[in-house]
């Protein structure tokens, strides 16, 4: 054989097993965690399902790609599982986080019950002031409403899990089918029952008071998760949760009425069901699971009427591609669920959240096989929080089963800044709907004019007057600061618009106020409500004075919350979602056990003017996110948001909205407002 063909094929198969070898290095792997039985607690608190959950969700798993021995499961009534205690859990985590390599993908996915406790020791206190907690096999009680378990996994140790496995630029996907308690504000009296229904039918809820646990000695060996390090931004994480965090959720019979149907856990059931449908991201799935919720959850509030029932919960880049290593958000533009009544499609999303009147749209329809129907259509009716449109004809002939979802085809044209100029607007503007930036038709209509300088830079005059009583100039010094400046204003442009649509409304429970600090004193608050757009009442500081926000719900409902503003330079300036995935839905709570937390404000008295706004809705039960279009980080090119459902709005919720816009004059003699 001729020497050079010999190795020429020994090239090419280096190149082969060279690129195999690198396919290879991407692993995708899971640890299931199901716990059935609380081996030192009463059986009365034992729960059914958890070791069927895993099960299914090893079936889903495989059919995804996924290979068997890249499953681990822990569960309790699984023959070949290991058992789901405490310390076992924790060395599975050691063992996948030190197989996982930079472009793996990791599920971790737990399946029980779930509790509450203070827990004074966090680093990040929640607005509740609870910590949640997953109970392991080996759970046992506690001396008092605030004392620490034992035989538990604390979500400051998942969230150090997390951390580590992004480090290591692992994508991790959560889903936790528990649930954290029942409601604090209930009191601590006798708990709910934890099994309900006849034997054949027989619903149990996930969720314990600790009060419920009976104690005992802690276990041999200390749990030891990852050292604390420095946050890891999360473009590549995501996680499912089966209820809000005061809530429980139930296991029952699943499909309902199907002579297959055992035991599950709701939020796996739907899970499972969704990914049939061959989701292309991780908000396809979560749609898919929103959609299957309904049917189940009506079925229970008549036979459970007095009980508070769960809405699913989501955060993190669920526009990422589905069980892949990708921080890139496979699209930007937003897609709402829709239901389907007849001819008619009510969506939910609404002027809230950037739809306008007769704007165009797309409508999606997801079969039962994953197949996805399209047709374009145009909004009939909006209000804030919703909007209608007739069902597009090409769509009538679709079964019942189908999931519905619309997607606008461009931006509102009202929402886009309008500029006036003489060349073409410049490369690289990125901006979240609906916010969009436009060339003026007509000069007279233009928000803003530029001038290119030459050498000397670019000139921008703000005409609009949203931005200001007088017009204002500013000169900055290349294409990069222009594209910022350009941005800043759009988005201004926008909260504007959001201010006027929610002038009006009041939400009930809902407090936000200024607060001037001078180390750990308070010396005065302004109530954001009453606050002038330039604050008067917020002098400039003196030396080690501070201004922080502090936002207040005693609602009795979970809010969609956004807090964000425009810094004097013009840079956006996300506080509520921040950019490291923080939450969106701002914790229930109530009179007696109010939700608080405060946020630093540093660039709010910087020299110059600056901008923030403070959005607020009730949650809407089973509902997407509701980020109102607001850009959570100054390079927003991932969603790091977290979705909760919510106790449905009282009567007449429309108008239950609170929305401030402010305008921050400090350092300046004139106040005037600058682009």
């Amino acid at each position: 054989m001729n020497w050079r063909a010999c190795s020429l094929r020994f090239l090419l198969a280096l190149v082969v097993w060279g690129a195999g070898g690198a396919a290879a290095q991407a692993a995708q792997r899971a640890l299931l965690v199901g716990v059935s039985e609380l081996v030192n607690q009463p059986q009365a608190l034992w729960l059914q399902a958890p070791r069927n959950d895993v099960m299914l969700m090893r079936d889903a798993l495989l059919k995804q790609g996924f290979t068997a021995p890249d499953i681990a499961v822990l569960a309790d009534g699984v023959p070949g599982a290991a058992l789901p205690e405490s310390q076992a859990i924790h060395d599975a985590l050691a063992r996948l986080l030190a197989q996982s390599a930079s472009g793996d993908f990791v599920l971790l996915y737990f399946s029980g019950h779930g509790t509450r406790l203070r827990d004074v020791a966090k680093r990040y206190q929640e607005p509740d002031g609870l910590s949640e907690n997953f109970l392991a096999r080996d759970v046992r009680g506690t001396l008092g409403a605030d004392a620490a378990l034992s035989g538990d996994l604390r979500d400051v140790d998942f969230d150090a899990w997390i951390q580590a496995f992004l480090a290591k630029n692992v994508f991790v996907a959560s889903v936790f089918d528990t649930c954290s308690a029942n409601s604090m504000t209930r009191g601590t009296g006798d708990a709910p029952a934890t099994a309900e229904g006849p034997a054949d039918d027989e619903v149990r809820w996930r969720g314990l008071r600790t009060t419920q646990l009976m104690g005992g000695a802690s276990p041999a060996r200390s749990l030891s998760p990852p050292a604390a390090t420095d946050a890891v931004p999360r473009a590549r994480y995501v996680a499912l949760f089966a209820s809000e965090s005061h809530q429980i959720t139930p296991e029952l019979r699943l499909p309902r009425k199907a002579r297959s149907a055992r035991p599950q856990g709701l939020l796996t059931w739907a899970v499972v069901e969704s990914l049939a449908r061959k989701p292309a991201t991780w908000r396809d799935l979560f749609d898919g699971v929103l959609a299957l919720y309904p049917p189940v959850i009506d079925e229970l509030a008549q036979r459970f009427p007095t009980r508070e029932l769960p809405s699913p919960v989501a955060e993190g880049n669920l526009d990422a591609p589905l069980f892949a290593n990708s921080g890139a958000p496979a699209s930007t533009r937003p897609v709402w669920g829709a239901q389907r009544s007849g001819d008619s499609l009510a969506v939910k999303a609404g002027l809230l959240d950037g739809l306008a009147p007769q704007q165009e749209v797309r409508v999606l329809a997801t079969l039962d096989d994953g197949t996805v129907r399209r047709a374009p259509a145009a909004i009939a009716q909006i209000k804030l929080g919703g909007a209608w449109l007739a069902v597009p004809a090409a769509l009538k002939d679709l079964p019942g089963s189908a999931f519905w979802s619309v997607t606008p085809v461009t931006e509102p044209a009202a929402t886009a800044l309008r500029v006036r100029a003489d060349k073409p607007l410049p490369a690289g503007l990125s901006l979240d709907y609906p916010a969009a930036i436009r060339l003026a038709d007509d000069p007279a209509s233009a928000d803003v004019r530029w001038t290119d300088l030459g050498p000397a830079g670019h000139r921008l005059e703000a005409l609009a007057p949203v931005f200001g009583t007088a017009a204002s100039t500013v000169v900055v010094p290349d294409v990069a600061a222009l594209r910022r400046r350009l941005q800043a204003l759009a988005q201004l442009k926008w909260l504007a618009q959001l201010q006027a649509h929610a002038r009006g409304g009041q939400l009930d429970g809902f407090d936000a106020a200024l607060e001037v600090w001078s180390a750990d004193r308070l010396l005065r608050s302004v109530p954001v409500a009453e606050a002038a757009s330039v604050l008067p009442a917020l002098p400039a500081l003196r030396t080690g004075e501070r201004v922080r926000l502090n936002v207040r719900n005693t609602s009795g409902r979970s809010l969609d919350l956004v807090i964000t503003g425009i810094d004097a330079r013009g840079a956006l300036q996300a506080v509520y979602p921040d950019g490291a995935g923080e939450t969106n839905r701002f914790k229930r709570g109530t009179p007696e056990q109010p939700a608080v937390k405060r946020f630093d404000l540093p660039w709010l008295d910087a020299a110059g003017e600056a901008r923030l706004l403070v959005m607020a809705v009730p949650a809407a039960p089973h509902s997407a996110p509701r980020l109102f279009g607001v850009a959570t980080a100054a390079q927003a090119d991932v969603s790091e948001v977290r979705v909760r459902g919510g106790q449905p709005p009282a009567a007449g919720g429309e108008r239950q909205v609170f929305a401030a816009l402010l305008r921050r004059s400090a350092g300046t003699a004139d106040g005037g407002a600058r682009p």
